[in-house]
């Protein structure tokens, strides 16, 4: 199994794949693919509420064992990176902590204004042909190039 994607899968298959599967489940269930909504879900499920879209309790669910998986078991025959070794590598522990705490809280809150999480508006919203869609990925393109390229200067190109 770990040699079946050894390396990252191509943007050109990936790509296509993941649009077929959105407009799929836009003509199946008229719903749109995305994590905050699973979030919602998942939210709802555990609170007793009705109308709780099963599958997007699985998603949800999946998203985090799909990562455990890839990170924790799969990690040492693989040579897959947690994700956060390059920045642990730049900045120490006690920085580390604090600063996945802070992007989570703020990609948490963002996702709340802006009524959907980045791959809800990017890949969904935009498909249909969303303004406010547009105008929040056009945000978290821009934000994401602009700290990219801050870290870059404050790490001196560690990351």
């Amino acid at each position: 199994m770990i040699d079946l994607l050894p390396d990252r899968l191509p943007w050109f298959i990936g790509g296509p794949i993941l649009g077929l599967l959105i407009v799929g489940l836009f003509v199946l269930a008229n719903q749109p693919l995305g994590a905050s909504g699973a979030y919602v879900q998942t939210s709802g499920l555990l609170r007793g509420r009705d109308n709780v879209v099963v599958w997007r309790v699985w998603y949800f669910i999946g998203l985090f064992v799909g990562g455990f998986l890839a990170t924790r078991v799969f990690r040492e025959a693989s040579g897959l990176r947690s994700g956060y070794d390059a920045l642990r590598e730049a900045f120490p522990l006690g920085v580390t902590i604090p600063l996945v705490l802070g992007g989570s809280i703020l990609l948490g809150y963002g996702a709340a204004v802006a009524g959907g999480c980045t791959s809800g508006h990017g890949m969904c919203g935009t498909a249909q042909r969303s303004p406010a869609s547009m105008a929040t990925t056009g945000t978290f393109m821009a934000t994401a190039i602009i700290t990219t390229a801050a870290l870059g200067v404050l790490t001196g190109g560690a990351l």
